[in-house]
């Protein structure tokens, strides 16, 4: 089973997503549906794909949910639920007993946006993500380089856990390659339960001048610290559509994965989202 582990759906006239009103992202602030990517998956081979949150929301979270149990392309959920309240537990739980409760694979929270770099480690945080970790769910890691270092130590702190690091922690390609961005990249990479999704590097660069070539030196290093085991392939379509179509991102990242030699792009495609996400098999 080809796997596209990061995409997402909204609809910005139904609901409010305030990452979403900076001018440049005019062009994708309108509706996107499940009819939307069905025909980008078909003209790409691609089978399966990961729905990812998009606001902080357990309404989308159960609207998610629903709309994978009507869509068989959609095997997984990462939703959102507030990782600081008590009663997460409790929410979890109605979650997965809900109408697509069974596709809920992992939960995510938009770190980077938070005022405080080391929100991960507040001790309510750190409480909510164990009650992620007993309902046997995968946390993604929404974080850049300045959360690198909690997302660090959270991985740590929970060594049994999965953790999906989302679209290689965003580094600043359009202003060249960080070295304090690879140096955390790699720590990260060594707690050892930590995945890397692929994904999310086109909309870094600068969106009207990139390519494969680009790309790859973070790819290679992703490859480097994590390993062909741990990279998971992702479009993040809609928001990929900013710097190119759901082909093009797709190409350049196969180019990518493909060039990395082994079965990189194999694993890539498919089997490693199967086994962050533990969903079952084909």
């Amino acid at each position: 089973m080809i796997i596209d582990g990061h995409q997402h759906f909204w609809d910005p006239a139904r609901a409010d997503y305030p990452w979403m009103e900076a001018p440049e992202l005019a062009p994708i602030r309108r509706a996107f549906a499940p009819a939307d990517l069905a025909p980008l998956l078909r003209a790409e081979g691609i089978d399966a794909s990961i729905l990812v949150q998009c606001r902080s929301s357990i309404a989308e979270t159960e609207e998610f949910l629903r709309l994978a149990d009507a869509t068989p392309f959609v095997v997984g959920v990462v939703g959102w639920a507030d990782l600081t309240d008590a009663a997460l537990d409790e929410t979890l739980g109605q979650l997965r007993d809900s109408p697509g409760g069974a596709k809920l694979v992992g939960i995510r929270h938009q770190v980077h946006d938070e005022a405080d770099p080391d929100w991960l480690l507040r001790e309510d945080v750190q409480r909510g993500l164990t009650a992620v970790f007993a309902h046997d769910l995968a946390y993604d890691l929404l974080v850049r380089t300045r959360e690198l270092p909690a997302a660090i130590a959270t991985a740590q702190a929970f060594p049994q856990a999965r953790f999906v690091l989302d679209h290689v922690a965003k580094p600043p390609i359009a202003t060249g390659f960080s070295k304090e961005w690879a140096d955390r990249l790699a720590a990260l990479a060594a707690c050892g339960n930590v995945w890397c999704k692929i994904s999310g590097l086109a909309t870094e660069a600068t969106w009207d001048d990139w390519d494969a070539e680009r790309l790859f030196p973070y790819v290679a290093h992703a490859a480097t610290c994590f390993g062909e085991d741990r990279l998971i392939y992702g479009s993040d379509w809609p928001v990929c559509l900013l710097a190119g179509s759901y082909a093009e991102i797709k190409a350049a990242l196969d180019t990518c994965l493909t060039k990395l030699g082994g079965k990189a792009r194999e694993k890539a495609f498919g089997g490693n989202a199967q086994q962050a996400y533990r969903l079952p098999a084909a």
